[in-house]
Formats: C-alpha cells, structure tokens, sequence
C-alpha cells in the first residue's frame, strides 16, 4: 500500500459531501407577477400578442422611447468628459436640490430638506422603510389596493404594513368616504403612505377638495404624511399640477417626505435615478435627520450610481431643456389619453354594453380595467394579452394598431 492508494476513496467522499450544496433544499421563487408577463410575453409566437403589464411607455408604433431632451441632455453630459468618481453617501447635491425644487416647487424652502438622491423610487421607497424603521416607528399604512411592490419593501424593512380603503371596486370610483374613516379611525401619529398623482393601480386620485379635507384629517390625527410621487408630469402632462397635493401638504406644514421617481416622466428607466426627501422642522434637525439616512444608505448601496442623475439636472437645470421636457411629456401624457379614448370606443364598436367610463375618468399609465384574475386567465390563453390578473391594462402599450384587438378580447370575457 502507497501513501496514495486512499486517495480515490478521499476523493470520492469529498465529491459526495459538495453535491450537498447547501441550497440544495431551496425552492424557487413564483415568477415575478409583472416580470414574469414579459417573459410570457416574449415566448408567445401569437402575431396579435399584446403585452399591457409592464409599466413603461411606448410609442404609438409600440417602441420604447427615449426623450429628444433627454438625449441632448445625455450628449452634453458626455461632451464633458465628467470623472466617474464615486458619489458621496447622499448623492449628486445639484441633483437633489434641482429634484426637490422640481416637486415642492422653485420657492421651496430647500434649506430644511434632508434629502439623499435614492435608486430610483423602489430604492428610495427602502431606504424610508428602514430609516422609520429604524428610528421613528414600527408601522406604515397604505392605500387598498396599491402598487404591487410597496408591501413587500415595507415588510421586508421590517414595518408592520396596514391599509386604508381608497378604492370603490363596484363603483369604479374612489371610495373618499371609506379612506377619510379609516383615516379617522384608531391611532394617531400613523405614517400614511399617499400617491401624489396618478394613483398606481386605479387611476383615481381625489380632487383638490378632497385632497384638502385629507389633509385636514392627517392634520387633526397627527397622521404623517410619506407621498411616493412616480409620475409628475406624465399623470396630467403638466408637471405643476400634478404636485398639487405634495405642495399644498408643504404649505400648510404638515410633517412629510417624498419619494421620486425619474424612471416614467424622463423615461430613465435603466438609469434608476430618485430622490428621498424629509421636510425637517430647521436645519438642526435637517443635519440629524441626514446623518441618520446616511447610516441607512451606506451599508445598503454605499453611494448611487452619477450618470442619470447629471442627465435629470441638465435637464432640469436649464431653461429651454425643462421647456423641451414639459412639451415631450406632455405628448406623452396625450397620447395615453388617446388611447383611453380608443380602447372606450373600440369596445362599443365590438358590441359591449357595459359601462366602460371608468377607463377615460381614470389617470396615468394605468387602467383599473375592473376584469377578474378569471378573466385576465382567458386574455391570455386565448387571445394572448397579457395584464396583471388584478386587471389593471398599462395604456402606455395600446396602440392604434392593437386597440381593436384588446377590445375583442375585453369583450368577449365579460359577456
């Protein structure tokens, strides 16, 4: 016997304890429910298919579209030749002062803002997460129904997540009086998350009456007020008005943050770019407040990424690029409205009798079509549409061309 002759029996037991890889019992995830449409969409060779999921415009051709302001805004940032140096922990300075004054508006007081440019508005929606969390308070309450991401980033940040009733389901309208009760009702002092415009998944945002007396109730239980602004600017197509409710919470100094995203109005989608603000009571506490996101931000992404944030602030930053942006985005916004026109009238020409208003009442990218999770089942396997199963169409993918198409298919599932 060698001093090798043990070695096959070794390396037979080693190769036996590696192929008990310690994921071994991991069970894979469920698809991603919006994600996962894509990929479906992607391996159906149905010429008709349709993909009304995902949350990104396209063009009347169905292409995505990358702003003419924004591609000078990009060829400029280039021609400067700019280093690629790390961020400091809370990002581009320029940017989050031209972001903030972009949504409080140009008077905006930014000297007690604590903000931190954030990845895109999911990061910034996380970093709020653990930051109350961590130093303010244990729950946050959210709109039933809302988008499909916020719980999961609150409970995984360690919130416990309630909900106030927004959405009247058979009425196809807001239900403001079941959101003012349960706004009224139980604890005071509770984080209430608000969308600022364009309500994702619904559509309906209140009026400015209503958004008033909401007001007057957060103000009268204590409630603070965290507003995810997604789509300022791309709701209405006119930027300023769709900060309507951020600004007059400001105004009537109510305690409150903001989270926005760059990915929809300026089409950065890739780019990830966002800002997290919190209005503080005076610089002292802007200076607490700060340090204390820092210490959320650092371990989480260290620093966010440069490129999109310069794009945003060049845009933003000067005069007749912000002119060009305001234009592009309002074309945008009129071409969904468009669609919502069409999708309404090419349901009436298939034969449908039912009341189908809700579609043109509603704002933003999105349409609260009311169709059941059985329903949108039937889109997809025999017409090969593919939406949510919560029913909600992304208007940005209707076109002219397939408008007819989706109809047939709303049609015929709801007779």
């Amino acid at each position: 016997l060698t001093r090798f002759a043990s070695i096959g029996s070794r390396r037979a037991t080693a190769s036996s304890v590696r192929s008990l890889s310690v994921f071994a019992d991991l069970t894979a995830a469920p698809p991603d429910a919006i994600i996962g449409l894509t990929d479906a969409y992607k391996s159906s060779t149905h010429p008709k298919k349709v993909n009304v999921g995902v949350g990104a415009y396209r063009t009347s051709a169905g292409s995505p579209y990358v702003l003419p302001s924004v591609k000078s805004a990009e060829a400029r940032v280039v021609g400067r030749d700019m280093p690629k140096e790390y961020a400091g922990i809370g990002g581009d300075a320029a940017f989050t002062d031209l972001a903030t004054s972009f949504a409080y508006g140009a008077k905006s007081d930014n000297s007690v803002l604590a903000s931190v440019q954030s990845l895109s508005g999911t990061g910034g929606l996380r970093v709020w997460g653990e930051f109350y969390k961590s130093f303010v308070g244990d729950t946050i309450v959210l709109p039933d129904p809302t988008w499909g991401n916020h719980i999961p980033i609150f409970k995984n940040a360690g919130l416990n997540v309630e909900t106030y009733r927004y959405y009247n389901r058979s009425a196809a309208a807001l239900d403001f009086d079941g959101m003012i009760s349960d706004l009224r009702s139980g604890p005071t002092g509770k984080c209430v998350l608000l969308h600022a415009c364009a309500h994702n998944p619904t559509g309906c945002d209140p009026t400015p009456d209503q958004w008033s007396a909401i007001s007057d109730v957060m103000k009268e239980r204590g409630h603070y007020a965290f507003f995810d602004a997604a789509y300022q600017g791309f709701a209405s197509g006119d930027a300023e008005a769709d900060a309507m409710a951020v600004r007059m919470f400001r105004e009537r100094g109510h305690e409150m943050a903001l989270v926005q995203s760059f990915s929809k109005n300026f089409g950065l989608y890739g780019e990830r770019v966002g800002c997290l603000s919190v209005v503080c009571k005076d610089e002292e506490e802007k200076g607490r407040v700060l340090s204390r996101m820092k210490t959320v931000v650092r371990p989480m992404y260290s620093n966010p990424p440069v490129h999109g944030a310069r794009i945003v602030s060049e845009v933003l930053g000067d005069e007749g690029l912000t002119e060009q942006w305001r234009g592009e985005c309002k074309g945008m916004a009129e071409r969904i409205t468009d669609m919502r026109a069409l999708l309404v009238k090419s349901l009436e020409e298939k034969g449908s009798t039912k009341d189908w208003s809700h579609i043109q009442t509603q704002i933003g990218m999105f349409c609260y079509s009311g169709l059941t999770p059985e329903q949108v089942d039937r889109m997809r396997d025999e017409y090969d549409i593919f939406c949510t199963r919560d029913g909600r169409i992304s208007m940005a993918g209707v076109t002219a061309e397939n408008a007819g198409w989706l109809a047939e298919a709303m049609h015929e599932v709801t007779k």
